[in-house]
């Protein structure tokens, strides 16, 4: 398996198109396609345009910075509007109560383009439901820690999720609020100060979610002079290093990837002792789609191995497509190689499928933490 953007180079430049493309030409050789996606998943110079130019369907974009905002769009909307959308999968069942989603026709897309392990665990990870399969992984990644490595001496898998608490960091830790309840109860039951059975007693029922969220919510208030940036998207996270000032945080892989590509090669990123928080983003279309066969021709390009790597290569997210890993650039192989060193994959804590009362109370304790 290969790990929220620069130029297409090499293979990307020469982007094939995939043979079960050719065999929807007569169905979607034209018209348009109206996708609605993480913000920073597709310029105007990474794979669109290609597609575009192979297909003659035109692109509509439309973008979000979090799973909240995409799911409150398309349910205002009443799941229309939109022909492809790209939520993370553990946010499977917040589509599902609403009938928000059409079954994925698997005889309109080869599933055998998926990594067969990411097509598998996402079963229980959220993309099925009732039998019925909603959700295609599209690329997985890592939420773990970025920091400045002429700061902190240390490696993927030396790191810690102490590290962010540690003193002399005051205002210099960048953090998203609604996930470090989750990094600090791995914590906490790792170092043996809360048993939270690695954070997945939040998961278990309302009184044992409500136990552990109090005793994160003591920890992070007590440490809250490190917070120097709260982010949500991927570009507050950038600008929490660049512009506020933060040398460690906890993020996205992408923002330490593009920080050590684009910025300083002093930016780092890497997982922690104690296991990066992972996450699968998937493809998924909209119960109101209107466009289905350009929908689908869109699927079967991306899921290309060619497109998959040119996804890789600009954005440092892992694509699912099988066979990418011929066409990564030295640069995409660089960024995997300093983000999981070996062992790590292998204890990453992947994000459970959420439930009401998990999603309600991390809204309620993300309120507590911000007034705390």
């Amino acid at each position: 398996m290969l790990t929220r953007r620069a130029l297409m180079r090499g293979a990307a430049a020469a982007l094939a198109m995939p043979a079960v493309l050719r065999a929807h030409d007569a169905l979607a050789s034209s018209g348009e396609v109206n996708v609605f996606v993480w913000g920073e998943y597709f310029d105007k110079n990474t794979l669109l345009p290609d597609f575009q130019a192979k297909t003659g369907i035109r692109v509509n974009l439309s973008t979000y910075g979090s799973n909240e905002e995409a799911e409150n769009k398309l349910r205002a909307a009443g799941g229309k509007g939109f022909d492809v959308l790209f939520p993370s999968v553990d946010t499977g069942p917040n589509y599902y109560k609403d009938g928000l989603l059409q079954e994925i026709d698997e005889r309109r897309f080869d599933a055998n383009r998926v990594l067969p392990s990411i097509y598998r665990n996402s079963i229980t990870l959220g993309a099925t439901y009732r039998g019925k399969r909603y959700l295609m992984p599209f690329d997985w990644g890592t939420e773990a820690i970025t920091y400045d490595g002429s700061k902190f001496d240390k490696k993927s898998g030396e790191l810690s999720y102490g590290d962010l608490w540690a003193d002399g960091l005051d205002k210099k830790v960048a953090l998203r609020q609604k996930s470090i309840f989750t990094s600090i109860a791995i914590w906490l039951d790792a170092t043996g100060r809360v048993k939270t059975n690695r954070a997945l007693d939040m998961y278990k029922s309302e009184d044992e979610a409500r136990r552990v969220f109090e005793a994160c919510l003591a920890f992070a208030a007590s440490k809250k002079k490190n917070f120097g940036a709260y982010w949500n998207n991927a570009n507050e996270a950038t600008a929490a290093f660049t512009d506020a000032g933060c040398v460690i945080g906890q993020t996205w892989d992408t923002t330490g990837i593009l920080l050590n590509r684009k910025t300083d090669r002093k930016w780092k990123f890497g997982m922690p002792k104690e296991g990066g928080l992972a996450w699968t983003d998937t493809f998924g279309i909209p119960a109101g789609a209107q466009n289905l066969d350009q929908a689908y021709a869109l699927a079967n390009f991306l899921y290309s191995p060619e497109a998959g790597a040119a996804f890789t290569n600009s954005t440092g997210y892992n694509t699912c497509a099988v066979g990418a890993e011929k066409h990564l650039n030295d640069e995409a192989r660089t960024a995997f190689e300093m983000s999981y060193a070996p062992g790590t994959i292998d204890g990453l804590w992947w994000w459970p499928i959420q439930t009401p009362f998990f999603s309600r109370l991390r809204g309620e304790y993300v309120e507590k933490l911000t007034n705390a």
